[in-house]
């Protein structure tokens, strides 16, 4: 069973302070380190650490960077031969800070020349996916890994975070569009997570979801507002769970777990997650996360 990430890779450069910073000024960091993240990419980590094997199709500059993240989610059992290597382009990186409570800023940046052309994903053959997850962050890159999902009959997870660009093909294609909170207000318009998952659930006839941190997931199913709450953990680090979730999502999906089943499960993947410093060296294994099930 193969799974398709679409979306980005991006490099994290990580500064541990106290407290996150609330004015401007100078501070100081009291640990750093450089480890892999973007939405899709992190997502593909968590598949593979799930026990299945994932394709990571992405964008990515011809420099180190890129050298350096392909050869961490290869590491790590991804596959990375499908990655769209674009010439004189740099790769994108995120500034990111994480407080003692776990709590995080990210700050990103893409450059302009990691071109949104998604030609390239014409040679790859996405029939022989199970689940196929896309991410927003590249768009058109997204709306055709979707499309390709629906001519196929293949069920599709959209990971539907804040966005660059308009997102509402995506929502109407995706199968299972999971939102985060800060993407669900951008996309409906309205600050109540439960009031715009039925403003989203009015533009698609396909499953919404929300996830609410430490709160869990919401979701519609016929109509009747759903929700099953995280499991609580001491948390660490929050970098990197609501990709986590996303890829346990696309793993419960082509799994074929009832609702509930995948809400549960991918709760339980990313709580975990939490536990432990990193956005992907704290993703559980599936022994890990079936022992933390059976308590």
């Amino acid at each position: 069973m193969s799974i398709a990430c679409i979306g980005i890779t991006v490099l994290d450069r990580v500064q541990l302070v106290k407290q996150l910073p609330i004015t401007g000024g100078k501070y100081v960091a009291n640990n750093y380190f450089e480890v892999g993240g973007g939405p899709a990419a992190t997502a593909s980590v968590a598949v593979a650490k799930l026990g299945h094997h994932v394709d990571f199709i992405g964008r990515v500059g011809d420099d180190s960077v890129a050298d350096t993240m392909l050869s961490e989610l290869a590491s790590y059992g991804v596959g990375v031969e499908k990655a769209v290597c674009i010439k004189g382009a740099s790769s994108a990186f995120s500034a990111v800070i994480v407080d003692e409570e776990g709590e995080r800023m990210i700050i990103n940046y893409q450059d302009e020349s990691l071109s949104k052309d998604p030609s390239a994903l014409t040679e790859i053959d996405f029939s022989k996916y199970a689940t196929i997850l896309a991410d927003v962050r590249w768009v058109a890159g997204a709306k055709y890994a979707l499309e390709q999902a629906r001519k196929f009959s293949i069920p599709s997870v959209l990971d539907a975070d804040i966005a660059p660009d308009n997102i509402d093909e995506l929502v109407e294609l995706a199968d299972h569009v999971a939102f985060s909170e800060p993407g669900l207000e951008k996309y409906s318009g309205s600050s109540d997570p439960i009031e715009g998952l039925k403003i989203a659930q009015k533009r698609t006839n396909n499953k919404v979801y929300v996830t609410v941190g430490s709160k869990g997931c919401y979701w519609l199913e016929n109509d009747e507002l759903c929700h099953q709450a995280g499991l609580k953990v001491d948390v660490v680090d929050t970098t990197g769970a609501g990709d986590v979730f996303h890829g346990a999502l696309a793993v419960a999906i082509a799994e074929q777990m009832s609702t509930r089943d995948a809400i549960i499960f991918s709760n339980t993947v990313a709580a975990v997650k939490c536990t432990k410093l990193g956005g992907r060296e704290g993703i559980p294994s599936r022994k890990e996360v079936d022992s933390a099930l059976d308590k």
